[in-house]
């Protein structure tokens, strides 16, 4: 097994590496083998108040002519420098973001394919920015025009989660650097290796100092004041709802707008005309990609009950065919979960169903021949109630829930029956259908005779409880602009509302 060493960073503010002012560094542990491999720093407030003042400078350097009000063709190009950058050190980049969060190499390598496409699809929007201000907005009077500007919403801060610590990064730092935002990142403790060498390639690129930030450490210590920060204009998070909820306290304090992308119970149905293979796989990689865990994971299986025992049979030889190994072995297909804390939160839910009377069709512990490392077996669990744990709360690991049913009608109200709305994914050869369903199902994200699959140009996000607003796509970018309307009085003639004194 390859391995290769974690680089020691500092926190990157204003264009170079800083150390904490405290000095704090947090342990990096392989989820593979448990053993510590480095050390990230740590910031806390003070670093924030560091980071954020450096973005401001970096808005109003040269009266915003270096970046905030320079053309999106300006901006374009480093974007562009980045993408180029990710795509010469993907093998680096790959190998360290495997090691520091579990996920399989491949996925990984996919990942940094991803990040690329990403930044490059943001550069063509930046572009696009261009010809699209003073859009003129038609009015009812001759006597007035008008239009309208996009202008960056100013300095934003980005918190974001371990599970694609360097593509989530990068679907809020893509558009809010395209938008000419100022940026002040802050990645999951549990992985922020990739991002410390996004700081890298910016430094590399010659970003101009203070554009983009990032800041790694805790999220009471280095979250929170970010959240809080009566500097930053706009706080985009991707986490979990109960973070989600402190996150929007905070800004709402201070009436500052945040986006939130949070967790998920997303249903899959599959009707009874489906082929049983290629909807056991879309099943498995719907619940068991990254590792289990996906916020849009498709965890709860809602089958129909003709073909529920043929198509469980079907799905357990499937899974029991899934290779669990290190994540740098050939052709792993799951590796392990992130951190001892969610490894035990995830063999609980896996045990509290039990205790309620589920059954374990397949999987349920830790892989025997796997002495060490947060790995769980791809789990099946059946004869569940819908008042049970295990279909209500996301388990966030590779854990599969599953009901059958009789109707369609029967089949939706179990797919609505959860607080969240992020995915929802149904498999049926019968196209009226799937159309009919698709407008029956409540949430941001459907698929079609597939699950988790996902574009920078199409709009991503959820309803309910999975928070609101849409990253991606050109909703990304609206994000990160703020809207302003510009009216003009073009007539010759006076107003004439009030009667004029030198009439008198």
């Amino acid at each position: 097994m390859a391995t290769i060493p974690i680089p020691t960073r500092q926190l990157f503010i204003d264009g170079e590496w800083k150390a904490p002012i405290l000095s704090n560094r947090i342990p990096i542990i392989n989820p593979s083998t448990q053993q510590v491999i480095g050390d990230i720093p740590a910031a806390t407030k003070e670093d924030v108040d560091a980071a954020v003042a450096a973005a401001k400078r970096a808005l109003n350097r040269n009266k915003g002519n270096d970046w905030s009000s320079a053309s999106g063709a300006h901006r374009a190009r480093y974007l562009r420098a980045i993408a180029a950058k990710v795509i010469e050190r993907k093998d680096q980049l790959a190998k360290l973001e495997s090691l520091d969060c579990g996920k399989p190499l491949d996925e990984a390598a996919w990942d940094m394919d991803d990040v690329a496409g990403c930044f490059e699809f943001y550069a063509d929007l930046a572009e696009k920015l261009d010809s699209k201000q003073k859009a003129p907005v038609s009015l009812p009077m001759e006597t007035f025009k008008s239009y309208v500007l996009k202008e960056p919403i100013g300095v934003v801060g980005l918190i974001t989660p371990w599970n694609y610590p360097l593509l989530m990064a990068t679907w809020k730092v893509a558009p809010a650097l395209a938008a000419g935002c100022a940026a002040i990142l802050k990645p999951s403790e549990l992985a922020s290796v990739t991002c410390l060498e996004l700081a890298d390639i910016c430094k590399e690129v010659g970003l101009p100092p203070g554009v983009l930030n990032i800041l790694t450490g805790l999220g009471p210590d280095a979250g929170a004041p970010l959240a809080s920060h009566p500097d930053i204009d706009k706080i985009a998070f991707t986490g979990s709802s109960a973070t989600g909820s402190k996150v929007m306290t905070a800004a709402a304090q201070l009436v500052k707008p945040v986006s939130l992308e949070l967790g998920g119970k997303s249903p899959i149905i599959v009707f009874e005309d489906v082929d049983l293979d290629k909807a056991a796989e879309w099943t498995l990689f719907g619940c068991f990609w990254t590792n289990g865990q996906i916020c849009s994971a498709t965890s709860r299986l809602i089958v129909h009950e003709s073909i529920a025992t043929k198509f469980l049979d079907t799905l357990v030889k499937w899974a029991k065919n899934i290779k669990i190994s290190d994540p740098f072995e050939e052709g792993c297909r799951l590796g392990p979960v992130v951190s001892e804390g969610q490894y035990e939160k995830i063999l609980k839910f896996i045990s509290n169903a039990k205790s309620e009377g589920a059954t374990i069709l397949t999987g349920g512990s830790r892989p025997e021949h796997l002495k060490k490392g947060f790995f769980i077996e791809p789990t099946i669990i059946t004869d569940v109630t819908t008042s049970m744990q295990i279909w209500k709360e996301e388990v966030f690991g590779p854990v599969l829930c599953v009901k059958t049913f009789s109707t369609e009608e029967e089949a939706l109200d179990l797919a609505h029956d959860t607080i969240y709305g992020l995915g929802a994914a149904l498999i049926s050869n019968d196209l009226e259908r799937c159309d009919r369903v698709s407008k029956a199902f409540k949430a941001g994200i459907v698929w079609i005779n597939c699950s988790q699959p996902c574009f920078s140009q199409a709009p991503w996000g959820g309803t309910k409880r999975s928070g609101f607003g849409r990253e991606l796509g050109e909703w990304g970018l609206d994000n990160y602009l703020s809207v302003k309307q510009v009216t003009q009085y073009i007539s010759d003639e006076p107003w004439g509302w009030y009667q004029s004194p030198s009439k008198l």
